[in-house]
This record gives C-alpha cells, structure tokens and sequence, in this order.
C-alpha cells in the first residue's frame, strides 16, 4: 500500500542533468566542452516556463545545479563524463534540503566504458539528495529506459512528436507533474513498464505519418484514464549497441491497475505496428536521388545527406557526399543548377578561406578528420562566397562556390535546420534548386520549405541500415533484426516505488 505523503506548500526543486545522443558506430568521442554545462542561477535560463512570474516559477522554489546538452555525437570520453557528473553531484552537496529534483535528460548517452549512464547517474545523485526526495525524468523519445532508470524516477515522460516540435511542452510537463504531485502529498507513483523488442531508426517512425502518428495519438488517451500520471512511448535509440536499446513503454499512476492496462495497450500497438513502420520519406541511394532532383520541377528540391547526421550521432565530417555532388557533370559550370550543401567541418579550410576573404579563388581541404572510413580528406578549388564567425557549434562558417556547388564548410560540425542558417550565409534555399543537408528527417522549417524531398541512404556513423551496422549487444531478438520471432512477453512489469528495493531482472 503506497505510503501518504505530507503536502509540501512551496518545495524546494533542484534541477540537473546530461543529455547527449551518442553513437557507439562512429569513431568520433565526446568531450566535457561540448556540453556547454549551465550552472545555478544560469540553468533557469534553458527554460521559458520557469521565467519570473510564470505560474510554475511562482509554484516552487528553483535551484538550478547543473545541466548541459550537447549536439548528438560519438561516445562521451570517461574524463569527461566524470568531470561533469562530479561537478553535478557537488553542486546538488550543496544545496539545501530538496523536495524534489527534476532530471532533465535525452537518454541515449553512451559513455565509454560504461553501460545505462544516466541511470548511474542518477543512482549517485539519488545518494546525494537522499531517498525522500521525489525524482520527476524528462527525456527523448529516442532515449533508452532501463528498469533501472524506470525505478530510480518517480515520474518519468518523453517528447511525443518526432521531429520535436513538443520538446519544450514535455519538459513543462515533467516540471509540473513534480510540483503537483508534492504539493498534493499523493504517494509516490507506482510504474508499469513494458520493454518491446522492437529497434528503429527516427525516421522510420516518424509522429508526422503511419503508423505512429495513430500510434502516439494513444498516449494522451492512455494519461487521461482515472489513475494514470503520465503515459510515454520510447522509440529507443537505434545507433548504439548496448542491452538497454529498444522500444519501452512506461505508464505512470497511482492506480496499479489503470496503469497495466496503459502501458499494455501502448506496448500492443507499437509491436502490432512494426512492420507498418516505413521512413518518412522516398529514398535511395545518393546518386538516384539527385538524378530524381534534376528531373523533377518542384523547387527547392531537399535531400537529406542521412548516414552523417550530426544531429542523429554522426561525425559530420564524412565527405563522401560533397565528393559525389562535385563530381557530378551538371554542377561544374557556375550556371549549372544551384545547388546548397551543408556542411563539412574543416578548420584548416577554414583558416586558408578566411585569410583570403570573400571573393578570392582558394584551394582547400576539408572534412574526414574524424571519420576517414568511406572516404577521405577532400581537396577542392572555389571562390568564397560568404563568412561568418561566432556561430555557437560551427565556430566559423565560411561557403564556398564550386561550379554551381555552394559548399558549407565549417570550423566545427554543426547542424542546419532553420532557414536563417542559410540566409545568415547569404545563401537563399528557397531559390535553390536543389538543397542537400545532412539530416535524417526534415526540421519543421525545412519540411515547409521543401516542395520536393528524398532521403539518401548514404554512408556515416548513423547508416540507416541497422542489419548491417553490427549490432551485437543489444537483446535478441529484436525486430528487425529477428523478423521471425516469437511473440514477445507485453505484460507489464510493475515498478515500485524508488524508495522501495528493485527486484527482478530487466526483462
């Protein structure tokens, strides 16, 4: 029988945590800078529902610790997984005593040499604060729930649109589920999660199509019912190889009965749907795609550039590509078809460009500095059409003509999902031709944009192809990996509690 709780008028709430989507099939690694940790007072910041005079702000008393978020890449390096977590655990030492803390996560971080990482962050953080202290967990739905994690939170939820677009919603929701369930002194939730053997890429489920728009269209149906909390969906995080990849779903309530039979029924349509998931749009290779481009009328033509997705995991230095795009005959003549590639990093590239200013004829090499695995460094001749310095993640951009190529080259990766990315440049995607962008499915912005678009299946650290990137830690069997397997146990694991012991296995 759960335990009745003091109502807590104003509680005191900490805020922490790492988010970063890392990809254990890229050789790039992760390091403590490229979090760009926010600390105290600075953490609020992140978050527009926390402003002064907020319903929210006024409803508790927030202490930022420390959180960071860094663009999706390779594994975090252990120096740095260990500098930020002890400043975390340090920051959270200081504090007053809490009555709550909200974990604000993504939940696809591989640290090297470390499997469930944010679990094991939150275990110490949990050591820190002491076990009265109620835990509410905001995530990706492309994040990864352990039992462990599930256990170690109170309330748990997830993002239900991919792309994006309810990210900052869901982190509202996490904030505002913790704060009523303190101030109401209801007990501590219990959770129904159910693991489901399925591992796909984000954009063979996207929320905008089939089968997991009507999928997802369940989860407020499920958080509604008399009892429940909250009700999420993890897609899981396909590009790394640890037991705890695949699909989860967790149902959160204080009607032991009411949340089984939600989290069953999400799990139910999810399996049910497997081989319904489709990517979110027509794809092919890199070469049939811009032929298909050339050939069609619809302007701007968008293609995404997917293996190398920066923001999915992928290096972004691989020039596979660009190289493809410039040897093509149609773009070496500066009439030819305008074209926009976006982007390889290349500080060296950058540093010859911008010495030489806009306008000059320079030749560069750029790009495969990380990832050299499909092809190499590429050396090319253009006139510079634009810098800019300053930008956040690229540092310094600088575009490069080549023909009727403008090549994107950066100082550090970054990725281009707004239309301001382009025209910060000088560069006008909306009377381009053709766009191509390493990304997987289109940011909002340039999905409206687009009058045509095709997903290239390209090569890089987030290849789109899951059989044979290599998989060989995660549970079997797993669609789709195991296409004839049995079928499967979707009952509902009940979790107790976190202030409870976890028994049982993470199956």
């Amino acid at each position: 029988m759960p335990r009745p709780r003091k109502p807590v008028a104003r509680p005191v709430i900490a805020i922490a945590g790492l988010g970063i989507e890392s990809s254990t099939f890229s050789p790039a690694r992760t390091e403590a800078p490229a979090f760009h940790p926010l600390r105290g007072e600075g953490v609020l910041t992140r978050y527009p529902f926390l402003a002064p005079g907020e319903p929210l702000t006024e409803a508790a008393d927030w202490r930022g610790a420390l959180v960071g978020k860094s663009l999706p890449g390779g594994q975090v390096t252990a120096e740095a997984f260990a500098s930020l977590s002890d400043e975390l655990i340090e920051r959270l030492a200081a504090m007053p005593a809490l009555d709550g803390l909200w974990y604000d996560i993504h939940g696809a971080m591989t640290v090297e040499g470390i499997d469930d990482a944010e679990a094991l962050l939150l275990a110490r953080i949990r050591e820190t604060v002491g076990p009265e202290v109620i835990v509410s967990t905001s995530m990706d739905l492309h994040g990864n729930v352990s039992r462990e994690l599930a256990h170690g939170s109170d309330l748990i939820t997830c993002y239900r649109m991919a792309p994006h677009e309810d990210f900052m919603e869901t982190k509202e929701r996490a904030a505002r589920n913790l704060v009523d369930l303190l101030t109401s002194g209801a007990p501590r939730p219990v959770k129904a999660w159910v693991p489901v053997p399925v591992l796909l890429a984000g954009e063979q489920t996207s929320t905008r199509i089939e089968p997991a728009k009507s999928v997802y269209a369940k989860v407020p149906e499920v958080e509604a019912t008399e009892g429940v909390i909250d009700a999420a969906i993890w897609v899981g995080y396909a590009w790394a190889d640890e037991p705890r990849n695949r699909a989860v779903v967790v149902v959160t309530g204080q009607d032991v009965a009411a949340v089984s039979a939600g989290a069953e029924r999400l799990a139910r349509a999810f399996y049910e749907a497997r081989e319904d998931f489709a990517f979110v749009a027509p794809t092919g290779t890199l070469d049939a795609c811009l032929d298909d481009a050339l050939a069609s009328p619809d302007r701007p033509y968008f293609i995404s550039d997917s293996g190398d997705n920066p923001t999915a995991g992928g290096a972004g230095d691989v020039t596979w590509g660009l190289e493809r795009v410039l040897a093509r005959p149609e773009f070496t003549d500066p009439s030819g078809p305008k074209v926009i590639y976006a982007s390889v990093p290349g500080a060296a590239a950058i540093a010859v460009a911008e010495a030489a200013g806009v306008g000059a004829s320079v030749t560069v090499t750029a790009g495969a500095e990380v990832d050299d695995r499909h092809s190499g460094p590429l050396t090319v001749t253009g006139v510079v059409h634009a810098i800019r310095q300053g930008d956040r993640d690229a540092g310094t951009e600088v575009v490069l003509r080549v023909g009727s190529v403008y090549a994107i080259l950066t100082k550090r990766r970054k990725p281009y999902h707004h239309e301001h990315d382009f025209t910060d440049l000088d560069l006008d995607p909306r009377g381009a031709d053709i766009v191509i962008v390493k990304i997987g499915y289109l940011e909002p912005e340039l999905f409206d944009m687009s009058a045509g678009w095709k997903l290239a299946l390209t090569p890089g650290g987030v290849d789109q192809d899951l059989v044979r990137l290599g998989h060989h830690r995660i549970r079997r069997p797993m669609f789709p990996f195991d296409r004839h397997m049995a079928e499967p146990d979707l009952t509902a694991r009940i979790i107790s509690p976190s202030d409870e012991p976890l028994s049982g296995t993470d199956e």
